[in-house]
């Protein structure tokens, strides 16, 4: 297991990708944007806490831990137009909103 795998950020991030899957397998056709947006901020949160645990400078770690709470932060918004659109499920959406404050609470306290 590679450092970064051992962070609590990096776990909660997985946990979260795995609810934000979920929610865009279930979305009904005509959502590909939605869906696309969603899984590509998703996945960006832990690559970017990935890069940010390698870099070697704190400087360097901390931009790509901003980006991914930025990250963080977009699938929050994608979660609340797709609970507008009444495309989510209300747990599924409590769900990866829990997920999501842990990430964006853990990232601001590393950067």
């Amino acid at each position: 297991m590679l450092s970064f795998q051992r962070l609590d950020v990096y776990k909660a991030a997985i946990k979260f990708a795995a609810v934000a899957i979920a929610i865009v397998e279930e979305l009904p056709r005509g959502n590909r944007e939605r869906a696309d947006q969603l899984s590509r901020a998703a996945e960006s949160v832990i690559r970017n806490i990935a890069e940010g645990s390698g870099r070697w400078s704190a400087a360097d770690s901390a931009k790509h831990y901003k980006i991914a709470r930025g990250e963080a932060m977009e699938c929050a918004a994608s979660l609340d137009i797709l609970r507008l659109r009444r495309l989510v499920d209300p747990k599924q959406y409590e769900r990866g909103i829990e997920h999501l404050e842990a990430v964006v609470s853990m990232l601001t306290k590393m950067v």
